[in-house]
């Protein structure tokens, strides 16, 4: 169980991708005055932890929906991963998600969504459905322990930015995209492998 919660906090880490946010939400936050900003990042936070935990919960029933398989959304996934890895790696203006545009107060566009529940998070907590009750706790767990990385790293952006520098924060991205490129490779693999076993 252990085991699965750290697999599971490791691989929203990286797709939810905090520290590669964080000139997102700086310069979001930049036209916000100071002493509301933090209530912004908490704001933003909370809407995009209740919406990948909707998601956790109701994934198998929207599956079923769309009449979509598993394994069209894990091969799915591993490419969005995949994707988004790749921006991580070879950093573009903008940031992996673009520039953020508007001179009012951010709202759920672009911080809540798709900087932190972005399609490749999304598809992440799709996959997380589970009829077991143990694998429930267990990733509920690993998306709570996130949100708290979201807060503690989004609430001291500026000050983290400030410190570290660019080149820092570039190399930091660039290492977690290295890491997501090989996760999304394995989930695709995964999924052609159970596609492979239909066909039998």
């Amino acid at each position: 169980m252990t085991q699965d919660f750290f697999q599971a906090f490791i691989l929203l880490i990286l797709v939810t991708d905090p520290f590669g946010n964080i000139p997102i939400f700086v310069s979001a936050l930049s036209t916000v005055t100071p002493e509301r900003r933090w209530r912004v990042v908490v704001r933003e936070c909370a809407i995009a932890f209740f919406l990948l935990l909707l998601f956790m919960f109701f994934g198998k029933h929207f599956l079923q929906a769309l009449q979509l398989s598993e394994v069209a959304l894990r091969i799915g996934g591993g490419v969005i991963l995949f994707l988004i890895a790749l921006r991580m790696v070879f950093p573009q203006e903008g940031g992996v998600f673009g520039a953020t545009e508007g001179d009012s107060e951010p709202f759920i566009v672009p911080l809540a969504i798709p900087a932190l529940a972005g399609p490749s998070s999304l598809a992440t907590v799709l996959l997380f459905s589970s009829n077991s009750q143990s694998d429930v706790v267990v990733h509920v767990g690993a998306l709570v322990a996130v949100a708290l990385v979201w807060l503690v790293v989004l609430l001291g952006a500026e000050r983290m930015q400030r410190a570290l520098g660019e080149r820092t924060m570039t190399a930091v991205e660039r290492l977690m995209g290295l890491i997501l490129t090989a996760m999304a490779v394995e989930m695709l693999l995964a999924g052609i492998r159970e596609y492979v076993k239909t066909l039998g």
